[in-house]
């Protein structure tokens, strides 16, 4: 009995714990990038935000979760009822799993895969069948074009992250991100990677919906898209799905470009040395975070077409360009990883 609990159940419960150590904090995490999210946009717009839900307001996002669990789930009579359930859980269980391969400091990661860039690059591209799912179960026209533009755009954007990606791999040797943090990068190299930086920030607004590329869920014209049929928890495994992506996003950013868990710039001081990893990696993701508040405070929602020159006329092109620059560079300079 002692042996089947120690070969069977203990290391189940271990993989468990550390499931609740990563899931925990995200999704406190989310609750509090919406908070954020409102004080933010309310400070460059010369307002308050929340602040009448505890103090500062710093409990609004358990008044909103509140008041969507005490509300009725509302399934159209026309709309295919296990498709329309399963869209919002498929959409944010994928925003979880794909945690199970970001390292958040050295050697502190759920699984240390050899191809942990495919597996993530897999699981942000099944993203798109959530939303695919949602427009088409429900029923509804408004909601079935919001699906269809979010998998038109998803899939446009999907192709150059995946360049960009491959010019990382072209500098580390390696698909594990763990490897991909440790890689050393000399000063030219990150200075050839800063357009890549740029092109994968866009992308990834891109790729999680967000403005100014909100076009799935354009409510002037779709009045609120492919989520227009859902309410209570339905709707809100959408919204938690939507944010936890944006965090996704923002770490993948932070291991490709930002040094991972690693003190910034390389900086030797002991005070800053010895500030854990993890603080480190979550300062760098709050940053990132900031960069996509900004732009919805700030940019104007583009045109569809707009949308679609810029990912398949300008990215595409250019990114693809970009790879046979570096893998050239790195070939001249004899500094290709083996």
């Amino acid at each position: 009995m002692v042996e089947f609990f120690e070969v069977y159940i203990l290391p189940l419960l271990i993989i468990l714990g550390k499931i609740l150590l990563i899931t925990g904090p995200l999704l406190m995490a989310v609750a509090y990038l919406t908070y954020a999210e409102r004080k933010v946009m309310a400070a460059m717009q010369l307002r308050q935000g929340p602040n009448m839900v505890g103090p500062f307001g710093l409990l609004q996002p358990f008044a909103d979760g509140l008041k969507l669990l005490g509300k009725e789930t509302i399934i159209p009579a026309a709309a295919n009822r296990g498709v329309f359930i399963l869209a919002p859980v498929l959409t944010f269980m994928l925003s979880l799993i794909a945690w199970a391969v970001i390292p958040f400091d050295q050697g502190l990661v759920l699984a240390n895969i050899n191809v942990g860039v495919l597996y993530l690059f897999a699981i942000s591209s099944l993203g798109v069948y959530g939303v695919l799912m949602a427009g088409w179960a429900s029923n509804s026209r408004y909601a079935f074009l919001g699906g269809l533009r979010s998998a038109a755009q998803m899939v446009s954007y999907e192709v150059s992250i995946g360049f960009v990606i491959v010019t990382v791999i072209l500098m580390s040797g390696s698909l594990n991100l763990s490897e991909i943090v440790m890689s050393e990068r000399t000063w030219w190299m990150q200075l050839l990677l800063v357009p890549m930086f740029v092109i994968f920030v866009i992308s990834a607004l891109a790729e999680t919906n967000r403005a100014p590329f909100d076009l799935p869920e354009g409510e002037s014209e779709l009045a609120g898209g492919f989520n227009v049929e859902y309410s209570s928890m339905t709707f809100a495994l959408f919204f938690l799905g939507e944010y936890a992506n944006m965090i996704l996003m923002a770490g993948m950013t932070v291991v490709l470009f930002l040094g991972g868990w690693k003190v910034p710039f390389s900086i030797d001081w002991a005070i800053l040395q010895a500030i854990p990893g993890v603080i480190w990696f979550s300062l760098k993701i709050a940053f990132v975070l900031f960069i996509f508040l900004w732009s919805r405070a700030t940019l104007p929602r583009y045109r569809y077409d707009q949308l679609m020159r810029l990912g398949w006329k300008v990215f595409l092109p250019f990114s693809l360009f970009w790879v046979i620059l570096i893998a050239g560079v790195l070939l001249m300079t004899d500094t290709l990883p083996v």
